[in-house]
Parts: structure tokens; C-alpha cells; sequence
């Protein structure tokens, strides 16, 4: 698949960007515009509307969980120690674009609710075989959003409110136990 249009990805940038910092409602095509250093045209260019540069938004984390998924189901410590290691927040473009995607939803998007729900089942549709039955596959997936919301929370990244390294490992250890097949 080609890449995308280096203007068409600043916009993206701009756009999801402004989404997290700012909030849906301040994300206009004027402001994203400017924020990613091209005209209104070369903006509409790319996205003809705010509901094309939401769609491609939800198409980019769309893209990113495809990847995520890739690796989740093909990473040596397997599935479910990879989600948990992975809930914790590095500010990569996945985390970003979850981000940008939530406050779409807060904001009252349908269908940036719908790629959340979208995401989050195939996720558990890849972790399920890898545990023992339902309460198994909840603990992993409450643990993982108990994690990352902590996380979200640490913005200056002196409170700890996650465990970090070996404190991660032993947690993510412990699940394993719990939730082994």
C-alpha cells in the first residue's frame, strides 16, 4: 500500500493533536489548518469536511490497532502479557490516537464510539483463547484499562501510580497465574 501524502498525515497530526490538547470542538478546519501549516484548501484537499477528517482519524487508529494486533498475537511473552505491558501509556501513535478517538466520543461521536467498541473487541477476541474462560479475560481487561487510565492520569510523570519495570513484570506475572488456560 502506498504511503499517504506527507501534507494529508500533518493534517492527521494537526488534527489529533488539537483533538487531545484542546478538546473535538476546538479542532475546526480553520485551526487544523493552521496547525499543520497548510491552507484551508490544501485541508480540504485532503478532507473535504470535519466528518472526513474524523473518518480518517478512526481509519489511522483503525490502521495502528491492525499493527498492534499484529504484534500482540505473534509477541514472545504472548498475548496477554504484551496487552498489559502495552496499556501502559509511552506516548506512541496508537496512544495518541485512542486518545484523540475518546474525546471524539466524549464529544458525542458515534463513530469514534464505535471504533473504541471496535478496537477493544478485537482485542479480546485476540486475548480469549490465551485464558482460562470469561472472569479471566475481564481481569485482563479491566486490568489493562485500570492501567492505563492511571497512567493517562501521571502527566508530569513524577507520580507513580503505575508499576514500572520489575513491579510490572511481577503484576503482569501474577495474571498469567491467575489466568492461565
Amino acid at each position: 500500500m502506498p504511503r499517504p501524502p506527507l501534507a494529508r498525515e500533518r493534517v492527521l497530526d494537526a488534527f489529533e493533536a488539537i483533538v487531545i490538547a484542546d478538546g473535538e470542538r476546538t479542532a475546526t478546519l480553520d485551526a487544523t489548518a493552521k496547525a499543520a501549516g497548510v491552507s484551508k484548501g490544501g485541508l480540504l484537499y485532503h478532507f473535504g469536511s470535519r466528518d472526513e477528517l474524523v473518518a480518517g482519524l478512526l481509519a489511522r487508529l483503525e490502521a495502528l490497532n491492525d499493527a498492534d494486533l499484529a504484534k500482540m498475537t505473534t509477541a514472545e511473552e504472548g498475548p496477554v502479557a504484551y496487552y498489559l505491558r502495552t496499556s501502559v501509556m509511552e506516548d506512541e501513535a496508537l496512544d495518541r490516537a485512542l486518545i484523540a478517538a475518546s474525546r471524539l466520543a466524549q464529544g458525542g461521536s458515534a463513530a469514534a464510539a464505535e471504533a473504541l467498541r471496535n478496537s477493544r473487541r478485537r482485542w479480546e477476541n485476540a486475548i480469549r483463547p490465551h485464558v482460562r474462560d470469561a472472569a479471566s479475560l475481564d481481569l485482563v481487561m479491566l486490568l489493562s484499562d485500570g492501567l492505563y487510565f492511571n497512567n493517562s492520569l501521571d502527566v508530569n510523570g513524577s507520580d507513580l501510580l503505575v508499576p514500572r519495570q520489575q513491579e510490572l513484570a511481577d503484576l503482569i506475572a501474577l495474571v498469567l497465574r491467575a489466568t492461565a488456560p
